[in-house]
C-alpha cells in the first residue's frame, strides 16, 4: 500500500505534472483555433485534413506572431487520424529546392519531415496512420506511423523573395490530403471531418490567442482538459515513471479534478502560477551563448524527456523545427557583452572559410525588442546567401547591421535597423554537422560606432 502524500509533495509533483501537460494543452487549443469547416484555407485556416497556405510574407505592420522569417512560405494542416489513415502527397518540387513537411504528434516532437533533406524533392506520397492500425496502404505510399491520432503538419517551402510567389504557390497547390479509401471524386476533396472541441471552446475566452488562454486557464480547468486529452493521445513510452507520480495523486487519463482528495486539490491550487514562473524563470538557460549567439541545437524539435525544455519551446516557439532541418541562433548581445541597439552600427563578419555552413541556405533576420518587422526605406528585413551580397578580395563577408544607409556602393550588405533595442535571428537551413555538434558558431557582431 502506497504511503500518503504530503502537501508539498503533492505540489511539487503537480509543478512537474503541469510541465510535463502544457505542450499536449497548447497543441490543442492551437488544433481548435486553427481550424474552421467554412473556410477556404486561402487564410492559413482550414478544416481538418486540409491544407491551408500563406502565399506572401509579412508585410511591415504584421504583428500576429514574432519573429516571422522572410525565408519560407507556410502551409499548415492538421490531421485526424481517428478514423484511420490520410495520405499526404506533393508534386515534384522544381529546381531542388528547400522544402519540407514535418509532422508534429500533440507532444509537439517532429516525429517525421518529409522534404528535401530527407525524401528529396521528386513526387512523394506518404500514409500518415494512427498508433495500432493495421491494414493495406495504397501502392507508392511509404508508411509513416503518428504517435497520436491528431498530427499537425507546419509545412515550409524556400521563397527567394515576392518575385518567387508563383513558383512557390504552384508546389503549395501541389500539396494533397486524402483520407485513405474516400476517393476524391472529380477533382473535389473529401468530406473532412468534424472539429471536436471542449465545451469551453465556444465561451468568451475562444477567441483568446492559445497563449493568453493557457496562461490564464484556472488549475481545475487545465488538469480536466489535460487529462481528457491523455486519453486519446498516448503518452511517449519513456513517460511511464512521470505518469506513476503523477497517478499517487489521483492525475490518471481520464480523471476529474473536482474528484481528487481535496487535500491535493488545496495542495495544487498554486501550481499553474508556480508552475509558469519556473518556465519563465529557465527560459535564459535554455541553450549555450557562444559569441553573444544563443544556440538551440540539443533536443530541439524532438525533446525525449527533456519536459521543460519542451514546454519552454512550447511556450515561446510552438512548432519548432528538429535541429537537423533548422536551426535559429538567437543574438543575446555583442562582442562586449551589451544589448543591440538600433542606434549603433555593427558588422557582423565572416571569414572566407568561416562562412555558415548548411546544405540549403541561411539567413539573417532584423527585428524590434518586441519580435516584430519595422518598416525600412529598401523594405529589407532579411538578408542571406540568396542575396546578391558583395564579397571582400579575400572571400570573407560583411553584413552591415545599422539604421542608416551606409551608401549605394555598400547598401547590398546592408541590413536596416529600427532604432532602440532590436532582436536579431539567423536561420540556418539544413545546417552541417559542425553546426550541430557545436564546433561552429556565428561570429560575434561587433560596434562600430
Amino acid at each position: 500500500m502506497t504511503a500518503p502524500i504530503e502537501t508539498e509533495e503533492a505540489h511539487d509533483i503537480g509543478v512537474v505534472a503541469y510541465v510535463y501537460l502544457y505542450p499536449l494543452v497548447m497543441m490543442e487549443l492551437t488544433r481548435t483555433a486553427s481550424v474552421s469547416a467554412g473556410d477556404s484555407g486561402k487564410s492559413g485556416v482550414a478544416p481538418m485534413n486540409r491544407f491551408a497556405h500563406l502565399r506572401e510574407f509579412p508585410s511591415a505592420d504584421f504583428k500576429t506572431v514574432v519573429r516571422p522569417n522572410f525565408d519560407t512560405l507556410y502551409s499548415s494542416a492538421w490531421l485526424d487520424l481517428t478514423d484511420g489513415p490520410v495520405v499526404v502527397s506533393t508534386e515534384a518540387i522544381p529546381d531542388g529546392r528547400f522544402f519540407q513537411l514535418p509532422m508534429y504528434d500533440m507532444w509537439t516532437d517532429a516525429f517525421a519531415s518529409p522534404g528535401q533533406r530527407t525524401t528529396g524533392t521528386g513526387a512523394g506520397s506518404w500514409a500518415v496512420v494512427p498508433p495500432g492500425w493495421t491494414g493495406t496502404l495504397p501502392d507508392g505510399a511509404d508508411r509513416i506511423d503518428a504517435p497520436t491520432p491528431y498530427v499537425w503538419i507546419i509545412g515550409r517551402t524556400q521563397t527567394n523573395g515576392p518575385s518567387d510567389y508563383d513558383t512557390v504557390h504552384r508546389i503549395q497547390d501541389g500539396f494533397t490530403i486524402t483520407p485513405l479509401g474516400e476517393a476524391a471524386s472529380a477533382g473535389q476533396p473529401a468530406q473532412p471531418p468534424a472539429v471536436t472541441s471542449f465545451p469551453s471552446d465556444i465561451g468568451p475566452d475562444a477567441k483568446l490567442p492559445p497563449l493568453a488562454r493557457i496562461s490564464s486557464m484556472a488549475v481545475g480547468e487545465y488538469f480536466d482538459r489535460a487529462l481528457a486529452l491523455l486519453e486519446l493521445h498516448p503518452p511517449h513510452l519513456t513517460d511511464w515513471c512521470l505518469l506513476a507520480r503523477m497517478a499517487r495523486i489521483g492525475l490518471v487519463p481520464g480523471s476529474s479534478f473536482a474528484d481528487l482528495d481535496p487535500l491535493v486539490r488545496s495542495a495544487l491550487a498554486t501550481v499553474a502560477t508556480d508552475a509558469q514562473a519556473s518556465l519563465t524563470k529557465a527560459l535564459p538557460g535554455l541553450a549555450n551563448v557562444v559569441n553573444g549567439w544563443q544556440m538551440n541545437i540539443d533536443t530541439m524539435g524532438v525533446y525525449g524527456n527533456s519536459y521543460v525544455k519542451r514546454a519552454i519551446v512550447t511556450m515561446i516557439g510552438l512548432g519548432a523545427n528538429a535541429a537537423e532541418d533548422a536551426i535559429y541562433p538567437v543574438l543575446q548581445a555583442d562582442a562586449d557583452g551589451k544589448p543591440i541597439r538600433g542606434e549603433s552600427d555593427y558588422v557582423l563578419h565572416f571569414d572566407a572559410d568561416q562562412l555558415p555552413p548548411v546544405h540549403a541556405f541561411w539567413s539573417v533576420t532584423m527585428y524590434d525588442g518586441r519580435g516584430f518587422q519595422v518598416a525600412n526605406p529598401i523594405n529589407r528585413f532579411a538578408i542571406g546567401d540568396r542575396d546578391e551580397l558583395t564579397y571582400n578580395p579575400d572571400g570573407s563577408l560583411d553584413l552591415l547591421l545599422q539604421h542608416e544607409s551606409p551608401g549605394p556602393d555598400r547598401e547590398s550588405n546592408w541590413l536596416p535597423s529600427p532604432s532602440g533595442r532590436v532582436g536579431i535571428t539567423m536561420r540556418l537551413y539544413v545546417p552541417k554537422p559542425s553546426v550541430l555538434d557545436g564546433t561552429w558558431a556565428p561570429p560575434p557582431v561587433r560596434r562600430v560606432v
